[in-house]
């Protein structure tokens, strides 16, 4: 048993002794507290009051000490920012929200970025030093591997580029990246599903994507493409064209910018996401009949990820999740006609809790994962031993 144990069983929060520790590890308590000491040398561990004792001197408590680092976390979407600082629990500590063009391309943006995680250290009083890892979410491919971006579609001057070597110039901690509907994926479980291992979180905004966890583990394919459902062809929609070059794909016609196409068509103003949001909660009746039949479009592909998947939960996330009950009424209408019973048995399709906050939340944990592995908890071990 090595360091990384203990510390394991002591990241639920819950503080032990260390003849807990011992019993429930099967180690002698002697070992224990070596492993103890070296957590409390790293800072990571923290004495935690005193249990009851059953007589003499009660035993010390020992738990984890979320403060003891920080990470950055970073939402990018096609028009939009966020970035957050939190400690080893993910609980934010401070954060920034901004409009940002992710077509301005990876100098601009990153720059951005960088003088973000700047500006939120110095709001949060914490020097660079604390910082122990980034996590970054982009709107596009990620081959996860390396971090860089695989020809996104809406990310010009991006493709490959090596977005952890250039934050890593001004901050020399782990940089991690994934796709931005794999991060949200992560932020909702973690915060509000943590005891559902099978989930899809569906995100629909500008355009449409999935994040499967199956087994509790975040799922991304061979390539990291794994969940590009916006891209999978539905019934009915021949001829029309989608930004991929093919034609028919879901995004081409229940993705945000889609439906404010087809609004327009029936003379209605509507030229964002947003004002397609705002018609519906208007009660606008073509509103209200374009976004249910994006729900039956969405449904149908959904329910084929449903019966290959088997998840306990589908959440809905995304800009136009805003558009409420509308939205996924006509999910649930086509998943459960079209899905096996025995897979919607049970099965939930929920909007998201986590809402604007999922993918900066999910940057967070894909940092503090990777920060506090076995790994990495090793080699800090073996640094002060």
């Amino acid at each position: 048993m090595q360091t990384s144990d203990v510390f394991e069983l002591l990241r639920d929060g819950h503080p032990r002794t260390k003849a807990q520790l011992a019993e429930a590890m099967g180690l002698a308590r002697s070992t224990v507290a070596a492993r103890i000491e070296v957590l409390l040398r790293l800072g990571l561990v923290i004495p935690h009051g005193g249990a009851r004792s059953t007589g003499g001197r009660p035993p010390s408590l020992f738990a984890m000490n979320p403060s003891a680092r920080v990470v950055a976390a970073v939402d990018l979407g096609a028009t939009h920012a966020v970035a957050a600082l939190t400690d080893l629990a993910g609980t934010v500590l401070a954060e920034i929200r901004a409009a940002l063009d992710i077509a301005d391309g990876p100098d601009v943006v990153l720059a951005w970025v960088a003088g973000a995680v700047e500006d939120l250290l110095a709001r949060a009083k914490r020097p660079v030093r604390d910082l122990i890892a980034m996590g970054i979410g982009l709107p596009g491919p990620v081959e996860h591997s390396t971090g860089r971006p695989i020809n996104p579609p809406i990310m010009p001057g991006w493709d490959r580029h090596d977005v952890p070597a250039h934050l890593q110039r001004t901050f020399p901690v782990p940089v991690l990246i994934d796709n931005d509907v794999n991060i949200m994926a992560l932020g909702e479980q973690r915060t509000h599903l943590p005891d559902v291992p099978n989930l899809i979180f569906l995100k629909v905004a500008t355009g449409i994507g999935a994040g499967i966890i199956s087994g509790n583990q975040l799922q991304r394919g061979a390539q990291g493409t794994a969940g590009d459902l916006g891209h999978v062809r539905v019934a009915g929609a021949d001829g029309v064209l989608c930004r991929c070059g093919n034609e028919g794909c879901l995004e081409a016609v229940a993705a945000g910018p889609a439906l404010a196409a087809g609004l327009r068509e029936l003379q209605v103003q509507a030229a964002t996401t947003q004002d397609v949001i705002d018609l519906v909660r208007q009660g606008d009746r073509d509103a209200l009949q374009v976004v249910r039949q994006a729900g039956r479009d969405i449904g149908e592909v959904v329910a084929t990820s449903v019966n290959l998947l088997n998840p306990s939960v589908v959440v809905i996330g995304g800009r136009l999740a805003d558009a409420g009950e509308h939205l996924l009424a006509g999910i649930r209408e086509v998943v459960y006609q079209r899905s096996l019973p025995l897979a919607t048995q049970h099965l939930q399709v929920v909007a998201s809790r986590a809402g604007a906050h999922a993918g900066v939340l999910g940057a967070a944990f894909l940092a503090i994962d990777h920060a506090l592995s076995p790994e990495a908890i090793e080699a800090a071990s073996a640094s002060v031993a």
